[in-house]
């Protein structure tokens, strides 16, 4: 089976390409191959590369950028799927697509369903959905993942970002009413396989099963508060250097940013448990692990 693997430089894309290989031969695209800006492109370059499966998680990611660049945004995140969408749906081909919990509101108290309204604030989630969109109008087998607050021991990342900070800074000042679940991209990597294998690596069992959307992310809550507070508190159990002595919890509107960011990014988990047998391991397991690489390094 040969499997197409788009947004390898990405956090995401970054682990998947070792785990895909237990199910088929890993084609890694780079934008030489596989260019997303360049719609009109991609159904003669998938011709040429004529995959058996297609897993997306390939995105314009730059969320306050993207209020300055909607075509671009809207491009990569939608169009681009729509074409994947099409040319996979005449040939059955079945397409894994990574989106995000801001394709809702964040309004409410309670964990977003995979069927629930959305109603993203900001062009980035306009745009992510609009890729939703275009996957479920193909009308072939699909698999959309949604995560939340993905981070990863390398790259740009919420993670990096305060490691770096921490050792720059005596106080942090950080959004404490956001909530959502911290999600490592290699705790997606390890439970899209551990999913792949219940299905005996049939990814249109797989989506079939899952309805065709699926919220993968870990379990618990935290604030950014809560995991600034948890990161910093590791690096310092593991001898990092770390000035910051404070960490002080500030509200949404001292922290403006250009894009409107969810207040309550929580996704439920009820579907993914089901699939998998178990529940997903709290946000703070996966926070240990990836800390322990960072200090490694």
């Amino acid at each position: 089976m040969r499997i197409l693997l788009t947004g390898t430089s990405g956090q995401v894309g970054g682990v998947l390409a070792g785990p895909l290989a237990e199910f088929g031969e890993v084609v890694a695209a780079n934008r030489a191959m596989l260019d997303l800006a360049d719609v009109a492109s991609i159904p003669e370059k998938l011709d040429a590369i004529a995959p058996q499966v297609i897993v997306n998680p390939a995105a314009y990611t730059a969320v306050d950028r993207a209020e300055d660049e909607p075509e671009l945004a809207f491009r990569v995140n939608g169009a681009a799927p729509g074409a994947i969408a099409s040319w996979a749906a005449a040939r059955q081909v079945p397409v894994v697509h990574f989106s995000t919990d801001y394709v809702f509101s964040g309004s409410g108290d309670r964990p977003w369903r995979e069927d629930d309204a959305t109603g993203p604030l900001s062009v980035y989630g306009r745009s992510k959905l609009q890729g939703e969109q275009a996957l479920r109008a193909a009308g072939g087998p699909h698999l959309i993942v949604r995560s939340s607050w993905i981070y990863h021991r390398t790259g740009t990342n919420f993670l990096r970002t305060i490691a770096r900070l921490a050792a720059e800074r005596d106080e942090l000042r950080i959004v404490a009413d956001q909530i959502g679940a911290p999600t490592s991209a290699a705790l997606i990597g390890a439970t899209l396989t551990d999913l792949l294998r219940k299905f005996s690596g049939d990814f249109s069992a797989l989506a079939t099963a899952s309805g065709g959307t699926l919220h993968l992310a870990a379990s618990g809550t935290a604030s950014w508060h809560d995991f600034a507070t948890a990161i910093v508190a590791g690096l310092k159990a593991r001898g990092r250097p770390a000035r910051a002595a404070r960490i002080v919890p500030i509200r949404t509107p001292e922290y403006p940013t250009k894009a409107v960011r969810p207040l309550n990014s929580r996704l439920d988990l009820a579907r993914i448990t089901k699939l998998l047998g178990r529940p997903m391991p709290p946000w703070q397991a996966a926070l240990e692990t990836e800390l322990d690489h960072i200090v490694e390094k």
